[in-house]
């Protein structure tokens, strides 16, 4: 769940209510309606959506709502070729998202920051004590949060090839930034997909987060991963049988069915973020974000 929640008492009351939802609950039940081709439900479902959120329409490939067979398939909507092109620098690592900035920088040493206030490890983020958090502590991270009018495909921000990915099974709390700024360490707390990719040298990482009403969230090489039974820690399959492991720069490699948030995660030394980036920050799929030092 990606909207816009109440300020003041009305924003404890949100979080706290969380606590007691039954979130996976719910998010099964959504995954369900969005899924159903049944004509009026469906197109009830997008015209309040566009009501509400006013998604922009004119970039997709198919840009009259209602021509979508269901509601994950608009919310999944493919953009236009031309809509989206990639900053024409190599060394530019660029959004792998439309959506907006939440928190980047460094780490310190093992800590990401993920509000005022509020910080998780990586070691608790990747649910791993090693190989894979020694390479990226005091490194580079960016989290990026999708709103449900944004496009909600994931992309490659660098070339590279899939080298590991796991599924961390956890809570489905809203990633928003009322929830982000109330919830200890909530993206180590929620469900989440992890990919590892390997670019020559450079290792980078992906972390998809699941939230309260994402139905699911797939990758390219494993289709949908969640929802999964049993909830349990898994790795998952280096099968090129559905996609080739190694992806150009800009290649779509993930989709949430429902909104959530990435975060980017690179080694020590490698990027500068640009200057111009900051919490808030809106940001377009292809933008570039750093530069490869």
């Amino acid at each position: 769940m990606s909207g816009a929640a109440p300020d003041g008492l009305g924003a404890r009351a949100f979080v706290a209510l969380q606590y007691l939802l039954p979130q996976h609950w719910l998010s099964q039940l959504a995954y369900r309606l969005t899924r159903s081709r049944r004509r009026w439900l469906k197109n009830a479902l997008i015209r309040a959506f566009v009501a509400r959120f006013h998604p922009q329409l004119a970039d997709a490939l198919q840009p009259d709502a209602l021509q979508y067979p269901s509601f994950n398939e608009f919310f999944t909507r493919a953009l236009r070729d031309d809509v989206r092109p990639a900053d024409p620098d190599p060394a530019a690592l660029i959004s792998p998202v439309d959506g907006t900035v939440s928190q980047l920088g460094r780490l310190d040493a093992s800590w990401l920051v993920q509000a005022k206030g509020h910080a998780y490890t990586l070691e608790s983020l990747l649910a791993e004590d090693a190989p894979w958090p020694e390479l990226f502590r005091g490194g580079a991270f960016a989290t990026l949060y999708l709103a449900p009018r944004d496009y909600h495909r994931v992309h490659m921000p660098l070339a590279g090839t899939l080298r590991a990915a796991w599924y961390v099974p956890g809570q489905l709390f809203s990633v928003n930034g009322v929830t982000a700024a109330s919830v200890p360490g909530l993206f180590a707390r929620n469900e989440r997909v992890i990919c590892m990719f390997g670019a020559g040298p450079l290792s980078f990482a992906l972390v998809l987060v699941g939230a309260l009403f994402v139905g699911s969230m797939s990758t390219l090489w494993h289709g949908e991963v969640t929802p999964r039974r049993p909830r349990r820690r898994c790795d998952l399959p280096l099968d090129s049988t559905c996609g080739p492991l190694a992806l150009a720069r800009g290649a779509e490699v993930a989709r949430f069915n429902m909104g959530s948030t990435v975060i980017v995660l690179l080694p020590p030394g490698s990027t500068t973020w640009l200057a111009a980036l900051a919490p808030g920050s809106a940001v377009r799929l292809g933008q570039a974000l750093a530069q490869l030092t």
